[in-house]
């Protein structure tokens, strides 16, 4: 096999162990399926919970991820940037040479979920970087052309992660009841997704006031600039300041972070009729006193992701360019594991983005 039809990747061997580089063959697209070059993929935290192959759901209990459907080798990365090469016999008119970002949130296309546009709730999930190999390899098949999608106007490391931190913050604060003049709304973690939420949280709410919650100092500092106001989690006052500060308790509240204590944190500052949305990963489980829920009129929904229409529509917020956007650093794919390293610790504000490299094909 000549050396142009092959490609890395960096893959899960075992659950819970650093990812590998792997060479292997290039894959071959049919039917509608598009072959990508990736040059791209930013780096997410759910990224640690897949390689380590569970997620926490408390009291001693996880979902192990073999059990549903995800198996090694795993090749992650589902916030990819690339550009078509090839494309299947049966797939629309697409031209090779085309740069777009992948939506990575794939269905089976056959059930009532993604008959009706919802692909997000498919129960059998095809989706990139989870389910089949994503970008962190050099190539990846893309199942059709619609899931590429071009995004002249925007800067390509912001719209590398907008498939996933961008969307994901874009479709839980559409979640969230419309505000009415001085409504208070809390995002709860000043992360990548939490900062990628409060540059746009002001267009889908302008009437309403925005606190930032987190237990680092720095991420704080760094969220106060475009908050209304900012608390740390870890002071004992910081639940009563937040009431203070919202007039007796927020209209909304979306958890970046998905913890017992941000989740308790977040529906005791809620006023009665607010509305809590979970989006956070991290894993536990709480108490929650059930006649509080009538008593005060209180919603809790989850938020995974998004569909392919916020998606589309999250891209054109994004060609504004005043719209702010989360720090994004970049790195070579090469210090996957070091990458890892530093958002398990928390020292990365922000996204990181890695980079492919792909060598100059040799003359046949």
């Amino acid at each position: 096999m000549q050396d142009n039809a092959r490609m890395e990747s960096w893959q899960v061997l075992q659950w819970g162990r650093p990812l590998q580089k792997v060479l292997g063959p290039r894959p071959e697209p049919k039917g509608t399926e598009v072959l990508v070059r990736v040059s791209a993929c930013g780096v997410c935290h759910s990224d640690l919970h897949i390689r380590d192959g569970a997620y926490d759901l408390g009291a001693g209990r996880s979902i192990e991820l073999g059990r549903i459907g995800i198996h090694l080798p795993l090749t992650m990365g589902h916030e990819i940037l690339g550009t078509v090469v090839a494309a299947g016999p049966d797939a629309p008119p697409v031209e090779p040479g085309t740069e777009g970002v992948v939506f990575p949130w794939i269905g089976c296309g056959a059930c009532r979920h993604c008959r009706a546009g919802a692909e997000i709730d498919c129960e059998t999930p095809i989706s990139l970087g989870t389910r089949r190999p994503g970008g962190y390899g050099q190539y990846l098949l893309v199942p059709h052309p619609r899931y590429i999608v071009p995004c002249p106007g925007i800067d390509t490391l912001v719209a590398a992660t907008a498939s996933c931190s961008g969307v994901t913050a874009y479709s839980a604060l559409k979640k969230l009841p419309p505000c009415r003049d001085g409504d208070t709304l809390v995002l709860i973690g000043a992360g990548g997704l939490g900062l990628a939420a409060l540059g746009m949280v002001r267009r889908l709410h302008p009437l309403a006031r925005i606190a930032v919650v987190d237990a680092n100092p720095d991420k704080l500092r760094l969220a106060a600039g475009q908050a209304d106001a900012v608390f740390d989690i870890g002071a004992a006052a910081s639940g009563s300041a937040l009431r203070d500060f919202a007039a007796g308790g927020a209209a909304g509240v979306v958890d970046f972070v998905g913890v017992p204590q941000t989740f308790d944190w977040g529906l005791a500052a809620l006023r009665k009729g607010g509305m809590l949305v979970v989006v956070g990963l991290f894993g536990g489980g709480t108490h929650v006193s059930i006649p509080l829920l009538p008593m005060r009129n209180l919603r809790i929904a989850g938020s995974y992701v998004g569909s392919l229409a916020e998606f589309h529509e999250l891209l054109e917020l994004l060609r504004d360019p005043a719209l702010r956007t989360a720090p994004i650093q970049t790195r070579p794919v090469d210090e996957i594991n070091a990458i890892f390293d530093d958002i398990a610790q928390g020292r990365v504000a922000g996204r990181v983005v890695a980079l492919h490299t792909h060598p100059i094909p040799k003359p046949m």
